[in-house]
């Protein structure tokens, strides 16, 4: 089971499989990063094994996207003629999130390896045949 652990990523995805439209808060504007299962994992374990360094430490995706981005990338991906709508932008909700890994990459020698498309591909891949089984 490989996928992104991110409530906007499942949710598009599952959107767009079912031909509904793809619910973006705000103008889509708003960036976020994320960071592939597989690659969260392995930087936890570092920093697990990790005995030289006390504090914390991002383990995350310095690459940021707009949710925008994010929802046209998963409609590609999925083949799906989903289209997007629009609600309000929750107030708490930030304009952006980006983790600074500065230390994972100084202290744990860790980066994310796995860009965005490959992620996303793997994860739709899993979702269309959950979906399928249900």
């Amino acid at each position: 089971m490989n996928f992104y652990a991110n409530s906007s990523i499942l949710a598009f995805i599952c959107q767009a499989l079912r031909g509904e439209p793809i619910t973006i808060y705000g103008d889509g504007q708003q960036t976020r990063s994320f960071c592939y299962r597989d690659d969260l994992i392995e930087g936890m374990i570092r920093l697990m094994d990790n005995n030289e360094h006390i504090g914390p430490v991002n383990i995350g995706n310095p690459d940021e996207k707009t949710m925008l981005e994010l929802a046209q990338a998963v409609i590609a991906e999925t083949g799906s003629k989903s289209e997007l709508k629009f609600e309000p932008l929750p107030k708490d909700d930030p304009k952006q999130r980006c983790p600074d890994i500065t230390r994972a990459r100084n202290w744990l020698g860790w980066e994310p390896r796995v860009p965005l498309n490959v992620g996303l591909a793997k994860t739709v891949e899993y979702y269309r045949q959950l979906l399928a089984s249900s």
